[in-house]
């Protein structure tokens, strides 16, 4: 007869406080513990699976397979964290993955408790602790501390009965759920002891507390585990891990009432072969190319570990900020990096198998500027990001930055930030520019100062203050003058191509466009002459950058960029 939550002493227990280990309900019922989920999986006349996990992320992936319960697998939690399955990770270092674990996912948890982690007092903290962190179960073996392996050698010594049995006891005094299960794993069969010992055992752990037997076995055939249930006759649930008679048809075991399979390392298992053929292909072909397509994207990830959820949590907590948008110029081709650009621009050179301008893109977005719009010219045909709009510069041959700028002229309102297409930034420095108060900020490096042959290459800033480390919250300085012809007496620093406008700056950028445009001056003027002429009617405000950002023009450029990222 298989024992009920009533048969157990609960006079003895705590009042349970379960709220974490609740499991999550879209209905209007009360959310079912997770303590109950275990224990209803344990007992249920249908045969249930446990799937291994041995992470949050690994949890997250059964849990999306389907799965209703989990088995914490300390053989595989301690191989994730680069150890032997030996005890080498304490039981805390256990407590933390599993903490994560509970954290990713609402599924109640079976967690391999090994044995017991020490004697009977080890063994009581343990399981308070598990009920703490709402895991559902622990599975113990009678083994002796610290463990072997089951798979490894032969004829491992077991525990004490009589001693075992007080872990039992001790853990079964300690849990602070009425419902919180109870394995014992009976390991005579793959000591190489006697069905009748290992029968003995398990009915002295059922005697001592246990909710379920574990019975376990290495040979290939499950026939000593099936011959085991029909002697045990569902006294209580049998548990089984058929890892290595993996070839038995799943109907056997319902047919001998076994009450739960634990599939016990696959998970783990299955991303050693693939991180290693992985890892093989890249340092074989330095490259991505054969990979990517074979691989998870990053999409995945963020949808695995909640990213949506986040988003929305911003939008209810966070102070609302108008939507900021970005323009993006990248319509060269970038002659100074020779053949790299023979078939297409410099932004879709790659660094570390990304395009330059796919990095830049992901930089902008995480800070939450996700409406985007790409101005193309040279070979506009590669460009083509998942969720990037575009506009074209057809005379890209002819023309320069604020002619490209002109093309993109109706997506130039409200909050945008303009830059050029072949730069790489750190996220904080997009931060930076987005919190600097003022209706224009432009990014300025002060460590970049004029010297022989930058002169022509970069805007160069005077500004009413110079870059001061220490100064906390003084006012941002102004923008004086900016261009490539600045006077080099009174350098504050080099712009990084990284312009702010907020709605009214906007409005005045594209004012101020059609006055260039009315000149004759559009086709060639850089975005150094917008902003300058900006500095004259308004305050411009510099945000000053130190390094941690590369334009790509050339070759060493490109050098600098990989070992930025």
């Amino acid at each position: 007869m298989i024992r009920t939550p009533a048969d157990v002493e609960s006079a003895s227990l705590l009042t349970p406080n379960e709220s974490h280990g609740q499991l999550r309900s879209h209905s209007s019922e009360p959310p079912v513990s997770r303590f109950t989920a275990l224990r209803e999986l344990i007992t249920s006349p249908a045969l249930s699976f446990l799937m291994e996990a041995h992470s949050g992320l690994s949890a997250k992936i059964a849990e999306e397979a389907g799965f209703s319960g989990l088995w914490a697998s300390g053989l595989t939690i301690s191989a994730a964290l680069g150890l032997r399955d030996s005890n080498e990770a304490s039981w805390t270092q256990i407590l933390d993955v599993l903490e994560y674990m509970a954290d990713a996912t609402s599924l109640p948890i079976l967690v391999d408790g090994d044995t017991g982690h020490g004697n009977f007092n080890n063994f009581r903290r343990f399981v308070r602790k598990l009920c703490e962190r709402g895991i559902a179960g622990v599975c113990i073996e009678d083994k002796l501390f610290p463990k072997t392996n089951s798979f490894i050698g032969e004829n491992q010594p077991l525990a004490d009965i009589d001693e075992f049995c007080g872990r039992i006891k001790a853990g079964k005094d300690s849990q602070t759920s009425v419902d919180f299960v109870m394995v014992a794993r009976v390991e005579a069969l793959i000591s190489g002891w006697t069905m009748d010992e290992a029968l003995r055992r398990a009915e002295a752990y059922f005697a001592a507390g246990a909710d379920a037997i574990l019975i376990h076995s290495k040979r290939s055939q499950a026939g000593e585990i099936l011959d085991f249930a029909r002697q045990w006759g569902r006294r209580c649930p049998i548990v089984i891990v058929p890892t290595m008679y993996h070839g038995t048809p799943t109907a056997h075991y319902r047919a001998a009432g076994i009450s739960t399979v634990i599939w016990a390392n696959h998970n783990l298992r299955a991303a050693i072969t693939s991180m290693r053929e992985v890892c093989r292909r890249i340092r074989t072909d330095e490259s991505l190319a054969a990979v990517e397509d074979q691989i998870a994207s990053v999409q995945e990830i963020f949808q695995l570990v909640g990213n949506a959820e986040l988003e929305e949590a911003e939008r209810r907590y966070l102070p609302k900020r108008s939507a900021t948008t970005a323009i993006i110029l990248a319509a060269t081709r970038g002659d100074d990096l020779g053949q790299l650009t023979a078939d297409r621009p410099k932004c879709m050179v790659e660094i570390r198998g990304r395009p330059l301008l796919q990095r830049l893109v992901d930089t902008l977005a995480s800070r939450g500027i996700r409406d985007q719009v790409v101005v193309r010219g040279y070979k506009k045909e590669t460009i083509d990001l998942p969720g990037v709009a575009t506009v074209d510069n057809d005379a890209y041959a002819t023309t320069g930055e604020l002619a490209s700028l002109a093309c993109a002229l109706d997506r130039l309102s409200g909050d945008c930030i303009i830059t050029f297409g072949d730069i790489l930034v750190r996220r904080f420095i997009i931060d930076g520019l987005l919190d600097t108060p003022g209706d224009i900020v432009v990014a300025v490096d002060p460590l970049l100062m004029p010297r022989a042959g930058l002169s022509a290459r970069h805007d160069f800033v005077q500004a009413t203050r110079s870059h001061e480390a220490s100064y906390l919250d003084d006012d941002a300085p102004r923008l004086k003058v900016i261009g490539s012809a600045v006077d080099t007496v009174d350098t504050q620093g080099a712009w990084i191509g990284l312009v702010r406008f907020s709605a009214e700056g906007s409005e005045w950028a594209r004012k101020e466009i059609a006055a260039i445009e009315a000149a004759g001056k559009l086709a060639q003027a850089p975005i150094s002459e917008l902003i300058g002429r900006l500095a004259v009617r308004h305050s411009v405000f510099v945000h000053y950058a130190t390094g941690h950002w590369v334009d790509v023009n050339n070759l060493m450029d490109l050098a600098q960029a990989r070992e930025l990222q």
